[in-house]
């Protein structure tokens, strides 16, 4: 007998990105990768298996909300950047029923990234070294990561993981943990100078040996998150 519609489940689930230090590496001052929160499983199916933070839909709220609520639930974060990624629905995806996922990404500072409640079943992992998760979570997070670096080719998603104001290098240093690769200052300072992205403030860092810093901060004119007309909507 075939499923209808009334027998699809649908859920939400969230990749949070965030940039940590690898502090198991032995290094005095490791170089920041890309890392996420992932929670333990506490009942079938995939008992024990680390998966993405989500749960289901409830009736009466959008799908933008129940990722919000469920994140606030699982890990307390309440990030400032939240997309929707995509949507998973494979009709094999789930051992035990239908089940189509509404994921969304999250992209945090790393005083917002504080602010998970890590415990036995709440853990950071290194976003390119995952165990086996539940589920297709593998393959989503794989998605995210692919989309986090193609857009910080060509969008201003790096600010998400800044405070309002920060120097050239701190910012250079978000692209090359996301690229993974070293990236040329002068040329790097001439390509976001030019991109009318970032403006220049008065401010400059001071404390330091050497000539300080400027701090830059985004220009405010363009959205963070760009969902074209969507944005006209209120959320619910």
């Amino acid at each position: 007998m075939s499923a209808t519609a009334s027998d699809i489940a649908l859920a939400v689930s969230t990749v949070i990105f965030a940039l940590r230090p690898d502090d198991q590496g032995g290094d005095e001052s490791p170089a920041p990768g890309v890392w996420l929160p992932l929670v333990r499983r506490i009942r079938e199916p995939h008992l024990g298996r680390w998966a993405l933070p989500g749960g289901s839909v409830v009736v009466d709220e959008s799908l933008e909300a129940a990722a919000r609520r469920t994140l606030a639930e699982t890990t307390q974060l309440e990030p400032t950047y939240l997309e929707q990624l995509y949507a998973f629905g494979d009709v094999d995806r789930s051992p035990d029923r239908r089940m189509v996922s509404i994921v969304y990404w999250a992209l945090v500072r790393p005083d917002e990234a504080e602010k998970v409640s890590l415990g036995e079943n709440v853990r950071w992992f290194a976003a390119d070294d995952l165990p086996e998760l539940a589920f297709d979570h593998n393959l989503i997070v794989d998605y995210a990561l692919w989309r986090l670096r193609t857009k910080m080719e060509y969008s201003r998603i790096a600010h998400a993981f800044l405070g309002p104001m920060f120097t050239l290098a701190e910012l250079r240093s978000v692209h090359e943990a996301v690229l993974q690769r070293p990236l040329d200052s002068a040329n790097f300072r001439r390509q976001m100078e030019s991109s009318g992205a970032i403006v220049p403030t008065d401010q400059v860092v001071t404390g330091g040996r050497h000539r300080p810093p400027r701090l830059y901060r985004y220009n405010s004119d363009i959205e963070l998150v760009d969902v074209g007309p969507l944005t006209l909507r209120s959320p619910q």
